[in-house]
């Protein structure tokens, strides 16, 4: 039942998400790599402008 739902509604796109859940061991990780470079960077970027609002 649910797979007839998930086919009407993805339509064509339900390869795409076939695609993803084979390899989703390999995207999993990258995404929560950039995520987190992201956060890091963003507070360096912080700590930075703090810094130079101080001097």
């Amino acid at each position: 039942m649910v797979e007839l739902l998930l086919d009407f509604m993805l339509g064509p796109l339900r390869v795409i998400s076939q695609f993803y859940v084979e390899y989703q061991m390999i995207f999993n990780p990258i995404i929560v790599g950039f995520a987190l470079y992201k956060i890091i960077q963003g507070r360096k970027k912080e700590q930075r402008s703090e810094e130079e609002t101080v001097s």
